[in-house]
């Protein structure tokens, strides 16, 4: 193994993943001009190869292939070679990872795609040894027959270059538009998450498992609508499975990115910022739903993590934790029972141990995942007869010394980079955690974080950019830029009821409809009009590890229009409904954000105004009284006296007539067209959950 002296190309980039490459041997290019330019100049193959920064497998092939001397001198002689942050460019990623599945079947990081100096695919894989093993082709034997085939008949590669991509293409822009939306869509998603539901671990299918959060915040919506107890036993079983395995970090906090086997134990280390985010949000949800204290507990302790390791000074979010330290995966986060005893002592080490699956031969290649799989704290507690609550404190004593303590270790890579979806939607974690768990400092930290990103990820003339680090700004932002960032801003504006954030939400869904509406079809695409033209401009619905963008802004939407009166706005609402109509009834459980805006605008919806001074106690209780109950399908409005007041009437129109009584606060409930009588009664705002 070993790396260059002096830097390629890289080394002038903000990518961490991309400065991870600065060095080797390899001449790498960044996704640029001047590299297509110089393979037609030399008449040169691309070397394509996508991956981001805290991806193990990357890694693993950086050090076996991208650091070695053979390879780099390989693809230095024979090709021109890329290297691309999915994270930074997801525009890219997405075209050509669809190509690995059209190709292969299956994608994954890193992916490894051959181009043609027109940028057209005609191979494609996933990660390569160095040499042949496992079964698998080796990188050497690929590059020299692929160096081969190029030289022998360059024509002939483009042939299929351009074949690949017509039927990617053609793969990518269908979307099953025919048909209609429909509430059925929504009763068969239930019935299809249920047939798949592992109703022994929770989840859903087999390992891998992912959490996919969005699909248990549907569920609970479904739950809210028709009462089946079922939604809500697959949404518990499965957040507390999630929870007690190993997937989650009972030491540090905040979960990994998925678990590799089906009972949530041996996770794949890294941690993601979406994932924490979406899953505060359905742990707080949970928690609103049933009152049960355990979900509000884990949404805080993720909080906790983010607030802590992942926040920037500036207020925005870091993007993800690595899997590997010392190179290797998972050394962080695992313990032996002499490290226990030794930090914690006999009796309190013996506890920790027994608790949390501690054991000489380890439960993860000879080391231990700590994990509540097999025990609760209630069973120790009668065991040992110790009174629950002492146990408890125990418990936390023994954690703060067990962190203290993982401190001093060589900790994970952290991806620092700042980037603008990921930032909306923790944006919207923190803002639903202030209004349910009464904590005004959450709602600052959202604040904090979406006045950085509208401060320094948008240019002068209001274009959102993508990604943020070391100073500078960059990357034209991406559907899901604005579509997260904007369901950013609505949850913060219900969380502070500070005008200016709804105001914000309304333009840049506007600019959002501008630059990447498809005027003809309808739907959004996932680049802008006035971003770099790729082979294909795709549109993304399906809600994978995270939700699509037009999932997002179908909700968004409906949600804008129901508040703003905005004709226009709810026509493109229902048209972004239609647009996707036949790919949601084709497979509901792939589309839960899109099958939550539908539900919205089937459902009974709810318009709250609080008229009233928001420094008086009464107005402050009433809006608390809303906050913490789950009200999927509500608006929560303030309308406050005096100029403020002025301005929500001219953005929200329906608060017009609605005024304090006698100068007291005074509350307007509107369900489902109709209005009921104003009151100023408290008990009047409780339970309105049962009421939607």
């Amino acid at each position: 193994m070993t790396t260059n002296s002096k830097p390629n190309r890289l080394a002038k980039e903000k990518s961490p993943y991309l400065l991870q490459h600065a060095y080797n041997p390899v001449y790498w290019f960044p996704w640029s001009e001047e590299a297509f330019e110089q393979a037609k100049r030399e008449n040169k193959p691309i070397f394509l190869s996508i991956g981001y920064s805290t991806c193990h497998w990357c890694h693993v092939m950086a050090h076996e292939s991208f650091e070695d001397q053979t390879v780099a001198n390989m693809l230095n002689k024979d090709f021109i070679s890329i290297k691309v942050d999915r994270e930074e460019r997801p525009d890219v990623d997405h075209i050509y990872m669809a190509v690995c599945q059209a190709m292969t079947g299956q994608g994954g990081w890193p992916l490894t795609v051959f181009l043609t100096p027109e940028k057209k695919p005609f191979f494609a894989g996933t990660y390569f040894p160095r040499s042949r093993k496992y079964n698998r082709a080796g990188l050497v034997e690929i590059i020299a027959q692929m160096a081969a085939k190029w030289k022998e008949d360059a024509e002939r590669i483009r042939e299929v270059g351009e074949q690949v991509m017509q039927e990617t293409t053609s793969r990518l822009l269908e979307h099953r538009t025919g048909g209609e939306v429909s509430e059925e869509t929504l009763h068969e998603a239930f019935r299809l998450y249920e047939s798949t539901f592992d109703s022994a671990n929770g989840g859903f299918g087999s390992s891998p498992k992912f959490p996919t959060a969005h699909n248990l915040s549907f569920l609970l919506r479904y739950y809210h609508r028709t009462g089946k107890e079922k939604a809500l036993e697959m949404v518990e079983k499965t957040l507390d499975a999630m929870h007690r395995g190993g997937m989650y970090d009972h030491i540090g906090f905040g979960f990994s990115r998925y678990s590799v086997d089906e009972r949530w134990l041996v996770p794949h280390f890294e941690k993601m910022l979406y994932d924490n985010a979406l899953l505060v949000m359905t742990y707080i949800e949970a928690y609103q739903v049933t009152g049960k204290e355990k979900y509000a507990e884990v949404a805080e302790q993720i909080i906790t993590y983010v607030l802590r390791d992942m926040t920037d000074e500036g207020g925005g979010f870091y993007s993800a934790e690595d899997a590997d330290s010392e190179g290797e995966e998972g050394r962080f986060y695992v313990w032996t029972p002499d490290e226990i005893e030794v930090v914690l002592g006999i009796e309190d080490g013996d506890l920790y141990s027994e608790l949390y699956d501690i054991t000489e031969s380890g439960n993860y290649e000879g080391h231990n995942i700590p994990n509540l799989i097999d025990t609760t704290l209630a069973s120790v507690a009668k065991r040992k007869q110790i009174p629950l609550q002492e146990l408890k404190h125990r418990l936390e004593a023994a954690r703060v010394k067990l962190f203290e303590h993982r401190e001093q270790r060589v900790h994970p890579g952290k991806d620092d980079k700042i980037l603008t979806s990921w930032n909306g939607l923790m944006i919207a974690a923190l803002s639903k955690a202030a209004r349910a768990l009464d904590k005004p400092v959450y709602a600052e930290a959202a604040a904090k974080a979406a006045d950085f990103l509208l401060r320094e990820l948008r240019r002068e003339d209001g274009r959102l950019l993508a990604r943020y680090r070391d100073g500078e700004a960059a990357f034209l932002g991406y559907v899901d830029d604005y579509a997260f960032l904007v369901w950013g801003l609505i949850e913060l504006y219900e969380a502070t009821f500070e005008l200016r954030y709804l105001r914000e939400a309304v333009q840049l869904n506007a600019e959002m409809l501008r630059l990447f509406g498809d005027e003809e079809k309808g739907g959004l695409y996932f680049y802008g009009s006035d971003a770099e033209q790729l082979l294909t401009r795709p549109k993304e619905i399906y809600d994978g590890a995270m939700p699509s963008g037009n999932g997002a802004a179908a909700l968004n939407m409906q949600r804008l229009a129901r508040l703003t009166y905005d004709a226009n706005l709810s026509q493109a609402a229902d048209v972004q409904l239609q647009a996707f109509a036949g790919a949601v009834a084709a497979h509901p459980p792939g589309h839960a954000l899109t099958l939550a805006a539908l539900d919205f605008a089937y459902g009974e919806a709810s318009e709250i105004v609080i008229a009233g001074d928001p420094a008086k106690p009464l107005t402050q209780q009433m809006l608390r009284t809303v906050q913490r109950q789950y009200l999927p399908n509500a608006l929560l409005i303030l309308h406050p006296p005096g100029p403020a007041g002025e301005e929500v009437r001219k953005l929200i129109p329906l608060v017009q007539d609605k005024l304090p009584l006698g100068g007291q606060a005074t509350a307007y409930v509107c369900q489902n067209f109709a209005c009921q009588a104003p009151t100023q009664e408290l008990e009047d705002l409780e339970n309105l959950s049962n009421k939607q």
